[in-house]
């Protein structure tokens, strides 16, 4: 199964108005979870994405927190900020491996092509290189949580 059919999944799911969907196949279990963690937005979240046959040593499945609607005054502050956000699906980790130190912090600088952090998707770590050099202002994203394709990670002060 690839991306663009969990994403067409997970759309459908959305529009049935199930509040719960398990797929169970040959090599790979999806469960999809509508409005879940008492969101009432309707928001939809993979929970999980397990290849099968294969032992998840040491590897919980984070849940994503719905995220609420900043208010206006915040957005227009934020206006002069550079968002950097995902460009796939998957699970994001602020660090190499859980024994490092994560790759940037708030406040540090960065330059065009640093890494900012790894997207794991299908047990494939991609990493994350910024396409702007200026300060991290704010991380958008919990460790070891669940991003969709264009989900804000990071904001970038270029000043």
């Amino acid at each position: 199964m690839d991306i663009k059919e969990i994403q067409n999944l997970i759309k459908f799911v959305a529009k049935s108005g199930a509040s719960e969907v398990k797929l169970e196949m040959e090599d790979i279990k999806i469960t999809i979870r509508t409005g879940a963690l008492g969101s009432s937005s309707g928001e939809t979240t993979i929970l999980q994405q397990i290849p099968m046959g294969q032992p998840q040593m040491g590897q919980q499945p984070a849940a994503a927190a719905p995220t609420e609607a900043a208010p206006a005054k915040k957005e227009s502050e934020d206006d002069k900020y550079i968002t950097i956000k995902s460009p796939i699906i998957g699970t994001f980790y602020r660090k190499p491996s859980p024994d490092k130190p994560s790759f940037v912090e708030v406040g540090d600088t960065i330059n065009q092509g640093d890494v900012l952090c790894v997207i794991e998707a299908m047990k494939l770590f991609n990493d994350i290189e910024s396409e702007v050099s200026g300060k991290i202002v704010k991380v958008l994203v919990d460790d070891s949580s669940p991003v969709e394709f264009d989900q804000p990670l990071f904001l970038v002060d270029p000043s």
